[in-house]
């Protein structure tokens, strides 16, 4: 079901639509402003995947770029869309992103309870390598930290 997504940079007029994403799927959601701000920011990718029929915004990406380390800040995917491998197809764009930019191990935080998004970064090769105790509030929950080396030694 992903065919017909078009993976690309985020643009003004996309923020609406990704803070829609951002506040059903988050319990402390960024603001508007916020994502405005990383659009201007330098060492940020911010990408959305959107329907080429109907050029709605799917599902969205932030990634740090900061020298040769990264780390993959957000990544939702509207609420009916979920399952379909958008969230996968996007991911893979963003690791290009970041490889390109330099990247040499990217990471993530996610909560212990979203197996899903876990079962995808894992099929994407991030391993787990630690846990933050009560990273998450609303509620409170632990985070496993992943890693993925894009390029260079393995962990």
């Amino acid at each position: 079901m992903s065919d017909g997504l078009r993976m690309r940079r985020m643009v003004p007029s996309d923020v609406p639509a990704v803070v829609e994403i951002e506040t059903s799927t988050f319990s402390t959601p960024w603001n508007e402003a916020t994502f405005r701000s990383l659009l201007e920011r330098s060492g940020v990718e911010v990408w959305v995947a959107e329907w080429e029929k109907d050029e709605a915004v799917a599902a969205y990406a932030i990634l740090w770029c900061i020298l040769d380390e990264g780390e993959l800040a957000n990544l939702a995917v509207r609420g009916d869309l979920r399952g379909k491998g958008i969230g996968s197809k996007l991911l893979s764009r963003v690791l290009k992103a970041a490889a390109d930019a330099g990247v040499r191990d990217l990471y993530l935080e996610v909560r212990e309870s979203n197996r899903g998004a876990r079962r995808m970064y894992a099929q994407s090769g991030f391993k787990e390598i630690g846990v933050r105790k009560g990273y998450y509030d609303r509620p409170h929950e632990d985070a496993r930290v992943l890693k993925k080396p894009l390029g260079g030694s393995p962990i």
